[in-house]
C-alpha cells in the first residue's frame, strides 16, 4: 500500500506563505516537525502535511496558464465553499471557477502555485 505523506512547496518568503496557507485557508502549523536548517513550515492538511520550503525556486512564475486547472496544482476539500470564496474575495485574491461545473475554484498562492479548493 502507498499513502501520501506530504507535499513540499518552494516559497520565497515563509511568513508571506503562512499568511495564505495558515491565516487565509486555515491550516495549522505542526510544531513537532524537525528544523531542517532553512526557513519553512509544516502545515497539517487532515492527517497529512504540506511542507513550505523557503529555498530558491527553479520553476518559472511567468507564462503559467491563467486557469489553475490547466497547471500543476494542490487540491483541498473545504467544508464551507461559499465562506472560503468570500474569504478569498475579501482578501482581494482572484480565482477562476472549475470548468467542469463542480463546486471548485482555482487561485494562486503568493508564489504562483495553483491551488484548487473543492466544496465538500
Amino acid at each position: 500500500m502507498i499513502q501520501l505523506h506530504h507535499v513540499s512547496l518552494l516559497v520565497a518568503d515563509t511568513a508571506r506563505s503562512l499568511a495564505f496557507y495558515r491565516d487565509l485557508l486555515g491550516l495549522e502549523i505542526d510544531e513537532s516537525r524537525p528544523d531542517l536548517g532553512f526557513p519553512g513550515a509544516w502545515l497539517w492538511v487532515g492527517d497529512r502535511h504540506i511542507h513550505l520550503l523557503q529555498l530558491p525556486n527553479p520553476d518559472p512564475r511567468h507564462d503559467r496558464p491563467d486557469h489553475g486547472g490547466r497547471d500543476r496544482h494542490t487540491a483541498f476539500v473545504v467544508d464551507d465553499f461559499e465562506a472560503m470564496q468570500a474569504r478569498l474575495e475579501a482578501a482581494g485574491l482572484t480565482y477562476t471557477l472549475s470548468r467542469s461545473g463542480r463546486r471548485a475554484l482555482f487561485c494562486r498562492d503568493p508564489d504562483g502555485h495553483s491551488v484548487e479548493l473543492i466544496g465538500a
